[in-house]
């Protein structure tokens, strides 16, 4: 069993940078055990004040684009040209049903994994997405604390973490392959529409040419939605991990966008709106949990539930019941 450190050994070994004692702090709140939350609470407590510091970066992509190819590529450039301390978090929703784990994002990487100021942590698998999505939130601030000025969010899976990751970072990446004419059909509005830059991938060798048209397409279709809050109009960029053409201009986006929203007062404000959904949402969490490990639920939930699929009792007629229950 892993030694459990005090508070002020966990805060003061993030604090000092210490990635040994991150590492055990995320372990800490990724844990369901009532102790290992309390005390991994009592830490994120202590570390807040040194929070917040940092860039946060949501990136997805369609499969095939070479999303870790393209974080390393990123990553190298911001750790070693402009000298960042950068970690990178993933979301992992596809783990509760595979059973699998995103560890193989890690060994990916495995030059950026090595650099002394990179950290990767693939998320737990075998969670739900909300609380994969809460405890990647505060790894985050854990990682902020230990002076990353640069944090990454990854989405492995598809669908609802998209929203999630939306809802932790500054700036959201989406990344797409060239051949956009067909892509676009199967490109959800939403993710469109929460983007705030685009990323054509693999544009080098005779890719070069479908690369630029693309480009073309997607700031075609991006012009097609109305300006966000933000007052930010969307940009789109070819870049390849191969060559290295169009990775530094990736990240100037970024840094032209948080320039943009400081000075407008969108950046602060949005942060604001995502303390405050990320309080409802563990209230929510925390009610459906506590709700569910009541005896008399558990013990009428497998009755209820095979009556609802076999159509003897309504869906709303059972949660009535339940509820009246809590």
């Amino acid at each position: 069993m892993p030694k459990r450190f005090s508070v002020d050994q966990y805060a003061d070994g993030i604090l000092a940078g210490n990635r040994i004692l991150l590492s055990r702090a995320i372990t800490l709140v990724e844990s369901t055990l009532p102790s290992d939350q309390a005390l991994a609470q009592q830490v994120l407590d202590r570390v807040l004040p040194h929070t917040g510091r940092s860039v946060r970066v949501g990136i997805t992509g369609v499969p095939g684009v070479g999303k870790s190819t393209f974080i390393e590529a990123l990553g190298l450039h911001l750790v070693g040209q402009l000298g960042k301390r950068l970690a990178v978090l993933a979301i992992d929703p596809s783990s509760q049903r595979s059973g699998g784990s995103i560890l193989g994002d890690k060994t990916r990487m495995n030059q950026l994994a090595a650099h002394e100021r990179a950290f990767i942590r693939p998320s737990p698998a075998g969670r739900s997405l909300g609380g994969v999505a809460r405890s990647t939130r505060e790894a985050m601030l854990l990682c902020e604390a230990a002076g990353h000025d640069v944090i990454f969010v990854e989405t492995v899976g598809v669908g609802q973490s998209e929203t999630a990751v939306h809802g932790m970072v500054d700036f959201f990446l989406l990344l797409m392959l060239a051949g956009a004419g067909d892509e676009l059909q199967g490109i959800k509005k939403g993710i469109m529409e929460m983007a705030d830059a685009v990323v054509i991938t693999k544009a080098d060798g005779s890719n070069k040419m479908p690369a630029r048209r693309a480009k073309g397409e997607y700031r075609s279709a991006l012009h097609l939605f109305p300006l966000g809050p933000s007052g930010w109009s969307p940009k789109v960029t070819t870049s390849s991990a191969l060559t290295g053409a169009g990775v530094p201009e990736v990240w100037q986006v970024v840094e032209k966008y948080v320039q943009h929203t400081q000075q407008n007062g969108y950046f602060q404000k949005h942060r604001q709106e995502q303390n405050l959904h990320w309080l409802y949402e563990t209230v929510r969490q925390a009610l459906e949990e506590r709700f569910y490990a009541q005896p008399a639920v558990q013990q009428q939930l497998p009755s209820l539930r095979q009556q609802v699929m076999d159509g003897r009792k309504s869906a709303f007629g059972a949660a009535e019941e339940l509820l009246g229950l809590g």
